[in-house]
């Protein structure tokens, strides 16, 4: 029997532990898509307690702990952090096979020291220890960032954000890892969801520019792209609920924005033309900026309405949508490549049925600018788990070239996250190793090695612009 996570975690054969140890573990880390604050890397925030920097604001979690019938008193309630530790503790053990399990002792481990198991009776002992250990230098946000050897963070970003944090760290000029925005125009798409009326104005505020038609939301958009572009932005992030196409004239736009300007409320088809015309406008405006657009789509967003109205988005009650969208993903693709304005773009879908299709369209529509320019996002969110992780990449394997994956991202908001690159990694190198055992690759060491050193950094490194410090 195996020790519980012990050095060779996951490593099945000689050859993945070979892979692992002498070629993809000290990788810098590539994070081109996660939700970390960079006002907290610039402030380079401490945290007093394990609660702080674990549990404060990751669904993740919670959800662990309301699937355990834990009170929401315990999980975004006013009961004291040391509470809500003891309540997680007490579930995480029932997580068996659930990759919650793993990422919380990977990073126990990396980052506080802990070989031993959480559990309700341990708690308290984990609790102390981590207290001990936040008070160490290396444990403030900067510290985290820079013990786990990150060469690049892109936060996600609304257009209406002044970056002023991207601004000091850039200014500041003593992190050595790239922290950048990413362009993420959701709120001004949305004109079916409450609140887009008053955002609009809120964008044509900062803009400078009044919207009162698509061409001036246009306008709009573009001069944020500019000034996103001139603090470093090397990517866009589309979260669409479901995949749309369905085009429309500026005329029936005009209407539609001024539809939604006056708070009526426009129709499904209406809404869908909007962020159509919307998303090839973007695509153009990302090929003359040199970014990558990234679309993740098929999620149910906040089906539990009373949580909603409660906690608000992003609080643990979505899941996986019920509409694949290929057709339309399809279109999409075709109308910016006919027109010369499709980007390097990654697309992720929440359902894994999507696997087989993304890896074939995909392979429809790359381009000679670079090898990989379509790439089949990493599993996304419920997918980036064990299995979930091993089914993208042999879907990618089989039906394109995993050799040109651009790799792993936390899509997180916890400094603490970036164990989840040593878990893909882990993954990626066993399953490698098991071709190579298994006679269905060569073994050249070195050159198997290259291949999972590119997955794990290089490729994202090139796909991005990026160059380590």
């Amino acid at each position: 029997m195996k020790k519980f996570m012990d050095e060779n975690f996951l490593l099945s054969t000689d050859t993945a532990k070979t892979l692992y140890h002498s070629y993809a573990a000290d990788m810098p880390i590539v994070d081109y898509h996660c939700h970390v604050s960079a006002k907290e890397i610039f402030e380079d925030k401490r945290f007093e307690n394990i609660t702080q920097v674990w549990l404060g604001g990751d669904h993740y979690k919670w959800r662990v702990m309301r699937s355990n019938g834990v009170d929401e008193r315990y999980i975004t309630g006013d009961a004291t952090d040391f509470e809500k530790f003891q309540k997680f503790a007490e579930a995480l053990p029932k997580a068996i096979g659930n990759p919650m399990y793993h990422w919380c002792h990977l990073e126990l481990k990396k980052y506080f020291g802990y070989d031993g198991v959480l559990n309700a009776d341990t708690a308290k002992e984990v609790w102390d220890l981590a207290e001990a250990k936040l008070k160490e230098p290396q444990m403030s946000v900067r510290g985290l960032i820079e013990q786990s050897n990150v060469a690049f963070i892109g936060t996600t970003d609304d257009p209406t954000d002044n970056l002023q944090w991207h601004i000091k760290i850039k200014e500041q000029g003593t992190l050595k890892t790239v922290v950048a925005p990413s362009f993420r125009p959701d709120k001004a798409f949305n004109i079916d969801k409450a609140g887009w009326k008053e955002y609009i104005a809120s964008l044509s505020s900062v803009s400078g520019v009044k919207i009162n038609s698509f061409e001036s939301l246009k306008a709009a958009l573009r001069d944020r792209m500019n000034f996103f572009d001139t603090v470093g932005c090397k990517a866009s992030d589309h979260g669409l609920d479901f995949m749309i196409f369905c085009p429309a004239d500026e005329k029936t736009l005009d209407k539609i924005i001024k539809k939604g300007l006056s708070g009526k409320a426009v129709t499904a088809i209406e809404a869908e033309m909007l962020k159509t015309e919307l998303l090839k406008f973007c695509g153009k405006e990302y090929v003359r900026l040199g970014w990558a657009m990234q679309i993740h789509y098929n999620c149910l967003r906040n089906p539990n309405t009373k949580m909603f109205n409660t906690l608000g988005p992003d609080t643990g009650f979505d899941c996986i949508g019920p509409n694949n969208g290929a057709a339309k993903v399809a279109k999409l693709l075709d109308s910016l490549y006919s027109t010369n304005s499709l980007p390097r773009t990654i697309l992720y879908s929440l359902d894994a049925a999507d696997n087989a299709f993304l890896d074939t369209i995909i392979g429809a529509f790359q381009g000679s600018e670079i090898a990989g320019k379509l790439q089949h996002g990493s599993a996304w969110w419920f997918n980036d788990n064990k299995q979930g992780m091993r089914d993208q990449m042999v879907s990618l394997a089989n039906l394109s070239l995993l050799g040109n994956f651009i790799g792993m991202l936390t899509d997180s908001r916890s400094f603490l996250s970036y164990t989840r690159h040593e878990y893909f990694r882990r993954i990626l190198c066993d399953l490698i190793g098991e071709w190579v055992e298994n006679g269905e690759y060569p073994d050249d060491i070195d050159a198997v090695g290259k291949i999972v050193q590119d997955i794990s950094a290089n490729n994202a490194l090139k796909y991005f612009g990026l160059e380590v410090k």
